[in-house]
């Protein structure tokens, strides 16, 4: 994706340079860090002189500014056809080739700094990769939004439905709410029961309570930090939906707007923590090809870069997933009783379903998680038989997506069912895959992408067949009954 410098330089036509005040909010990434550093510099020099230093704090803006400039003048960008192109670097040239198709998702990051001086950030992450591809730091907000939607529109799928409902909020997650998450999360309750066990210990050994926080001190200010962005990065977090896919907005600082296109997701996952349970909370989090547990500088946690509603009710999360997945949510059915035997923590959860469309299943031992993975997406069907399933003739197939944990899991199951689902799941997602391609919607234009509803089945075996984001489904209606058949292929 990277590329030396070519020999030949292109003309300058069609080149664009970065907004004239990026150089300054370049600056503004370093002010946390300066203004840090001049409280523990002040401190340190009134102690040794009596007088503060600053003279080295001007050196360094003055150099981060410089520096900021220099990037602002070997930085530029152009349209080549279905390609976005970048171009940077003043000793070492680099330039970047960006393939619409490739592009997985583009986010608009906006730190305090740049807000006021109302520029943006775009951030480009392309299939395969998973780190930022390109950047362009800064453009206009107007600009930035435009670059944004044509990134998203060269890539976008012509399968996949334009709603009615586009542009009205789809989940937002109040304050109250997200304050309420954070404390009943594991690192607030460490964090709230170390303070409290040195408040009591320092009524009665202060010495020893002095020492211990000085000790602990790192870890509590980690655990703070870990707090901090998690209300930080979720702030005001709203989900729209738009024509390519959710769009997302949210951030106390720093903002940040991105989109999860519909196509890209992977799979979705739904965790209910124990203490959220009560209260009728969980999270809603997607996987999309080309992202990674890890995140960009100044994004908060892997948990924030991919969630899709960080904290909401069962009615907000099954208002998303109605859009994302479409149609009832299929059968789910336990495995046999001796499986307790093998799993005895998490038995009282487990539990797994199929249809023509998704493959879904429910784990976990304190927390529970439902994941639903699209089978067109599905990359292996696999077997798999551990050696304390084996005795008790048990197996656990896996549908497996793109992505290291992003998986449907069908756990401890009878050894011929378990072979049954194989043989099954594999047929369901070498049709989902076909049906995918040949949708009627493939041949014309995103849109004329019919929308979601029941049309005349194509198969001729009934009368009406469900069709939802760019596929047919495997609900069927006659005489205004309704039923369900698995798709098949279409000659």
């Amino acid at each position: 994706m990277t590329t030396e410098h070519p020999d030949a330089e292109p003309s300058d036509g069609g080149w664009q340079r970065l907004h004239p005040l990026s150089p300054v909010a370049r600056v503004g990434r370093l002010v946390p860090a300066l203004v840090l550093l001049f409280l523990v510099s002040t401190v340190h020099s009134k102690a040794e002189n009596g007088r503060a230093e600053t003279d080295y704090l001007v050196v360094l803006t003055l150099a981060s500014a410089v520096y900021g400039y220099v990037h602002w003048m070997v930085t530029r960008w152009r349209f080549e056809g279905d390609t976005l192109r970048i171009e940077t670097g003043l000793i070492r040239k680099d330039s970047r080739r960006l393939p619409l198709a490739r592009i997985q998702a583009v986010d608009i990051v906006r730190p305090l700094l740049a807000r006021i001086l109302g520029v943006s950030e775009l951030r480009i992450r392309v299939a395969g990769s998973g780190s930022t591809d390109g950047k362009l730091a800064y453009l206009a907000e107007a600009q930035a939004a435009e670059l944004r939607l044509a990134l998203l529109v060269g890539h976008h799928d012509p399968d996949v439905a334009v709603s009615s409902n586009t542009g009205l909020p789809m989940a937002l997650v109040t304050t109250g709410r997200l304050i309420g998450s954070v404390l009943l999360s594991l690192v607030s309750i460490i964090l709230i029961g170390t303070i409290t066990a040195l408040a009591v210990l320092d009524e009665f050994e202060p010495r020893t309570a002095a020492a211990v926080a000085g000790f602990l001190a790192v870890y509590l200010l980690s655990f703070a930090g870990v707090i901090w962005r998690r209300l930080s990065g979720q702030y005001a977090f709203i989900a729209v939906e738009g024509p390519e896919g959710v769009r997302i907005r949210r951030g106390l600082l720093q903002t940040i707007s991105e989109t999860v296109p519909y196509g890209r997701i992977q799979a979705v996952r739904q965790v209910e923590p124990l203490l959220w349970r009560p209260f009728g909370w969980c999270r809603l989090e997607v996987d999309i090809a080309g992202a990674t547990a890890r995140n960009q500088r100044g994004e908060g946690t892997a948990v924030v870069r991919k969630a899709l509603l960080p904290v909401g009710s069962q009615q907000d999360s099954w208002h998303l997933l109605a859009r994302l997945l479409g149609g009832p949510d299929p059968e789910r059915t336990p495995p046999p009783r001796r499986a307790k035997l093998k799993a005895p923590l998490s038995f009282h959860f487990l539990s797994a379903g199929y249809d023509g469309a998704h493959a879904v299943c429910v784990t976990g031992r304190i927390n529970r998680a439902t994941t639903w993975v699209p089978l067109e997406k599905s990359q292996s069907v696999r077997l798999v038989r551990g050696p304390l399933q084996r005795p008790l003739g048990l197996a656990t197939v896996h549908v497996d997506v793109a992505g290291k944990r992003a998986r449907a899991e069908f756990r401890d199951r009878e050894v011929a069912e378990a072979n049954r689902l194989v043989e099954e799941l594999s047929e369901l997602s070498r049709v989902a895959r076909l049906l995918h391609q040949r949708s009627p919607a493939a041949s014309g234009s995103a849109g004329d992408a019919p929308p979601s509803g029941w049309y005349p089945d194509p198969s001729g075996r009934h009368e009406q067949r469900y069709w939802h984001d760019g596929r047919w489904t495997e609900h069927v209606g006659d005489g205004g009954r309704r039923s369900s058949e698995a798709v098949t292929p279409m000659p």
